[in-house]
């Protein structure tokens, strides 16, 4: 097994990821909810364009990720389950340094929005 190199291999994992997302029962809603059946390739692009800036620093994405979390009925089951099927899917298609730091910053950004939700969320209160 290959580790991750470039883009085409975001397309990759990026493309395995949503097709488990998009049938999950807890998560699947949550995205149906803000991204119509035949609306989903814009929304692939732009990760496509995100994970390769996050893995490879290539100046490919912009934006505010988090601020589309902000107004999601989000909460700590929510992220476990979007870590959980990114960690796995990365697993099965690739292995090494790249794949590696891919969990790891998938699973930090994981928990730093989840954080910041639930701050934000506090607030509120």
């Amino acid at each position: 097994m290959n580790d991750l190199q470039d883009k085409e291999d975001v397309k990759i994992f990026v493309d395995s990821f949503y097709g488990k997302v998009k049938t999950d029962p807890l998560i699947g809603v949550v995205f149906a909810s803000r991204i119509p059946n035949d609306n989903w390739q814009p929304h692939l692009e732009k990760m496509y364009s995100f994970w390769n800036t996050v893995l490879f620093a290539v100046q490919d994405y912009r934006g505010n990720p988090f601020e589309k979390h902000i107004p999601l009925s989000i909460e700590k089951k929510h992220f476990d389950r979007w870590i959980s099927l990114f960690v796995e899917t990365i697993t099965e298609n690739f292995e090494g340094e790249k794949a590696d730091e891919a969990k790891m910053r998938a699973t930090k950004m994981g928990a730093l929005f989840q954080s910041k939700l639930e701050y934000l969320h506090a607030q509120k209160t």
